[in-house]
């Protein structure tokens, strides 16, 4: 195994976690404020006693309340236990909005890619077009989930493909490092009894995910992407995004499943789709045939004749 620092060569100047004390302390840092403040969210009604939220107030309350607490939590660490630098956790871009931005656009597009697919073989039906645009009150929320989900999407990338990715990449190796990162990723996503397509597709959302970071050495375009990803599918086509319903009009179709759970995802929406399983599988494939397409080409440029 290879210790390596990615996305920035800087020192760390206290002390890294043990390899496999890491994912232990993001389990942490993810279900202390789960913890801290699951009876106040119940007794606001934002929560039910399994921990998802009620309603489109719950929904906010999840995505602010739960996971900013989070990102301070990591941002601490790295800053006063690790001591390194908070921009070798992957927020080295040199043009970070648009970085960001053009993530957005990829993941509006990719889920689109996938809700149309499952559409296409007949896992979805449609059942009205556009309702969002007939209420003032639909576009508002719809608009203010964007930050919404930018914030919790962009706090698991950081938290994951940044923190606990460069982390045990810094300890062991990259490809170690990815597969705890995954491992953990999908531990924190998993229900009960759940179906294994379920399971895979969140395995591979990181694996995608992390493959992007490697590709591009930061974690913006992946933030974007995530954010993208879920607030399309929350908004776009009144279907669940992994298994939370945002109780709004769809800005472009109202789509409805039909068929077997293993084509239409289920009440986990799409994601739970073996359609979406594949993409992620075609997708992982494409960015590592650039990477080593870019590497070869890297060394052929070395090698050629001055």
């Amino acid at each position: 195994m290879t210790p390596i620092a990615l996305f920035s060569p800087e020192p760390a100047r206290g002390w890294l976690p043990w390899v496999w004390l890491a994912p232990i302390l993001l389990i942490v840092f993810v279900a202390a404020p789960v913890i801290a403040l699951d009876g106040w969210m119940q007794a606001q009604h934002w929560s039910d006693a399994r921990g998802y939220p009620i309603g489109l107030a719950g929904l906010y309350a999840l995505l602010w309340f739960t996971f900013a607490p989070t990102l301070l939590l990591v941002l601490a660490w790295t800053r006063w236990i690790e001591r390194r630098p908070i921009r070798s956790l992957g927020f080295v871009a040199p043009a970070p909005l648009k970085t960001f931005l053009q993530g957005v656009a990829i993941g509006v597009g990719t889920i689109t890619l996938v809700v149309f697919s499952i559409w296409a073989a007949g896992g979805l039906r449609a059942e009205g077009w556009g309702s969002a645009w007939r209420s003032p009150a639909s576009l508002l929320h719809i608009a203010l989930l964007l930050p919404s989900f930018a914030l919790q999407s962009s706090v698991e990338e950081i938290i994951f493909r940044g923190w606990l990715l460069s982390t045990v990449a810094r300890k062991a190796s990259v490809w170690l490092a990815v597969l705890l990162v995954s491992l953990v990723f999908t531990f924190l996503h998993y229900s009960p009894h759940q179906p294994w397509l379920i399971t895979m597709s969140s395995f591979l959302f990181s694996l995608f995910a992390c493959a992007w970071v490697l590709r591009t050495g930061n974690i913006w375009g992946a933030m974007g992407w995530h954010t993208g990803w879920n607030w399309w599918l929350a908004t776009g086509f009144e279907l669940p995004v992994t298994g939370i319903d945002a109780h709004l009009p769809a800005l472009l179709v109202a789509l409805r499943p039909q068929g077997m759970d293993a084509l239409t995802g289920g009440a986990e929406g799409p994601e739970g789709s073996f359609l979406c399983v594949g993409f992620f599988v075609v997708g992982i494939a494409w960015i590592a045939w650039r990477r080593r397409r870019a590497t070869v080409s890297s060394l052929q440029v070395e090698r050629s004749p001055g």
